[in-house]
């Protein structure tokens, strides 16, 4: 049996994406595609504020990185690594571009996807159930979230 992987440094990558996107106003949520080796081939961080863009969420940026440098939609043996749980959109594009797994820092209970509110990827009427790697670095992702939305009220 293999060592268990260490997803912190990945998830660091992605907390930096997060800490990029406060300077535009943008959710700070940052995510990383990762292959099958380990490396790098995607980055992403919410742009829907910079971009005027509904779909601008840190995880389909990367997903759409890794795939142009794949040159392929399909990103099977890669790993999605997000700062913050997806919501539907994320998680169904998860699915769709059949990463094998999602790595996330801090749960989403209001609008998570991935196990909180909804199990989109586990859904066993979907043809692709990516594995679910919760909790990594979650309390950096939280406390990152939290200074953000307290600042707004």
């Amino acid at each position: 049996m293999s060592a268990p992987i260490d997803w912190r440094d990945p998830m660091r990558l992605a907390l930096g994406e997060a800490r990029a996107a406060l300077a535009t106003g943008d959710v700070p949520i940052g995510a990383v595609v990762l292959d099958a080796a380990g490396g790098v081939i995607g980055v992403g961080r919410n742009v829907r504020e910079a971009e005027h863009d509904p779909t601008g969420h840190a995880e389909v940026v990367a997903l759409r990185a890794a795939a142009r440098r794949r040159g392929e939609w399909r990103l099977d043996g890669c790993t999605l690594v997000v700062t913050l749980e997806p919501c539907t959109m994320c998680a169904g594009a998860a699915v769709l571009a059949r990463v094998d797994r999602v790595v996330l820092g801090a749960w989403d209970d209001k609008a998570g996807a991935v196990g909180s509110l909804w199990d989109v990827v586990r859904d066993r009427r979907l043809n692709h159930r990516p594995e679910v790697v919760g909790g990594v670095l979650a309390d950096e992702s939280s406390a990152l979230l939290e200074e953000f939305f307290a600042a707004r009220r």
